[in-house]
C-alpha cells in the first residue's frame, strides 16, 4: 500500500511535469509549430471542430491550466480538463468543495470558455484508482478508435473513479450509443456520463 509521503510525493512529481509542459508552451507557439505542428494541424482538419476551432479550445485549456497553476499544486494535480467548442469539462478530484467552487470559478473567469461542465469529484484518488482509471481511458479510447462505425477523433475521454466522462460531437444518436456499448463492456467501469453533443436524431 502506498503510503502518505510516496502519494504526496507522487503528486509533486505530476505538479512539475506540468509545470513543464505549460513552461514549454509559455515559450511561444513558435516551439510547438516546430516540434508538431504539422501533425497538429493534419490531425485537427479532421475534427468536427475544424483547425481553428481546435485551435481556440487548446488556447482556452491552456489559459485555465496556468490558472489553476497559479491556485496551486492541489489544482493541477486534482483538475482534469477538456475543452471542446468553448465547453470546459472539469474532472477529477480535490480534497474540499470550496477547493471545487473555485476551480469553477477560474474556469469562467477564464476567456473563451462559453459553458463549464463540474464534474470535480469531492475527496483522494489513490495511486491504484489513477491506474486503474488510466487503463479504462486506454480501453475505451482504443476501442472506439477501432469501431470503423464511429469517428473517435471527435470525443475526449475522461475516467475518475471508475466514472467515464465524454465529450465532443457526435454524427448521430447511433454512434453515441456504440461509445456509450463499448464503455459498459470495461471491467471497473462504475457510470459513463455523457456531455457529447449530438449533430442529428438516431439513425
Amino acid at each position: 500500500m502506498i503510503d502518505a509521503v510516496s502519494f504526496s510525493f507522487y503528486r509533486r512529481i505530476v505538479a512539475v511535469v506540468a509545470m513543464v509542459v505549460l513552461a514549454a508552451g509559455a515559450l511561444g507557439g513558435c516551439a510547438g509549430v516546430v516540434i508538431g505542428g504539422g501533425a497538429a494541424v493534419g490531425t485537427a482538419a479532421y475534427q468536427e471542430r475544424g483547425v481553428r476551432g481546435v485551435a481556440r479550445d487548446l488556447a482556452t485549456a491552456t489559459k485555465l491550466r496556468t490558472k489553476l497553476l497559479d491556485a496551486g499544486e492541489a489544482y493541477v494535480t486534482g483538475v482534469g480538463i477538456e475543452v471542446y467548442e468553448g465547453r470546459v469539462l472539469l474532472t477529477g478530484t480535490l480534497e474540499k468543495e470550496p477547493m471545487r467552487a473555485a476551480a469553477v470559478k477560474l474556469a469562467w473567469k477564464t476567456e473563451g470558455v462559453k459553458d463549464v461542465i463540474n464534474e470535480i469529484q469531492i475527496g483522494q484518488s489513490s495511486l491504484r484508482d489513477i491506474a486503474r482509471d488510466s487503463w479504462i481511458t486506454a480501453q475505451l479510447k482504443t476501442k472506439i478508435t477501432f469501431d470503423k462505425k464511429i469517428l473517435a477523433i471527435n470525443f475526449s475521454i475522461e475516467t475518475v473513479n471508475g466514472i467515464v466522462y465524454l465529450i465532443g460531437i457526435a454524427q448521430d444518436q447511433g454512434e453515441l450509443d456504440r461509445i456509450l456499448t463499448h464503455g459498459r463492456g470495461i471491467d471497473y467501469v462504475r457510470r459513463i456520463i455523457s456531455h457529447v453533443r449530438v449533430k442529428k436524431g438516431r439513425s
